[in-house]
């Protein structure tokens, strides 16, 4: 690959990495959630704003941690990846909760944009991932997750967009 299309691969990597475009960004949707929301269940939906947020950092951190540290171990699926209550025990959980997503998300920026990181090479721990098939992974788990997110919110009338 010539280093004109690697960099445009790169470049188009953490875009979709940062949301936007035809994407809700993390922040955007966080923004301005009232803190008696963040547990609450709308009805016939299996999820509160707080298990989304969760479940989005347990799972970003799970691809981070396997993609750059061979000793990494998975949490069990699926009760790894959700944590074990509707709402957040406090306010400085959720705030934890959203800080660790976010430097998670800047680390695997970060590993995406070094031009040291080969994108197409298997990870040696892995059974043929690479970290660009890991980046996208992440871009679209948390494209998914933020999609419902959004809708929790408008179903418990915290959304104005």
């Amino acid at each position: 690959m010539s280093p004109d299309r690697e960099l445009s691969l790169r470049k188009h990597l953490l875009e979709v990495l940062k949301g936007g475009s035809a994407h809700a960004k993390f922040d955007d949707v966080i923004k301005g959630l009232p803190a008696k929301l963040r547990g609450a269940k709308p009805a016939n939906f299996p999820h509160s704003p707080w298990m989304l947020l969760e479940h989005l950092r347990l799972a970003q951190r799970d691809i981070l941690e396997f993609s750059r540290n061979a000793k990494h171990v998975s949490p069990p699926w699926p009760s790894g990846y959700w944590p074990k209550t509707e709402g957040p025990p406090n306010a400085a959980a959720w705030s934890k909760s959203v800080e660790q997503f976010r430097r998670d998300l800047q680390t695997m920026q970060k590993l995406v944009a070094n031009q040291k990181t080969d994108l197409f090479a298997p990870i040696p721990w892995g059974d043929g991932q690479t970290i660009l098939r890991e980046a996208l992974l992440v871009a679209d788990h948390n494209a998914y997750h933020l999609g419902q997110m959004l809708d929790v919110r408008r179903m418990l009338g915290a959304w104005k967009g």
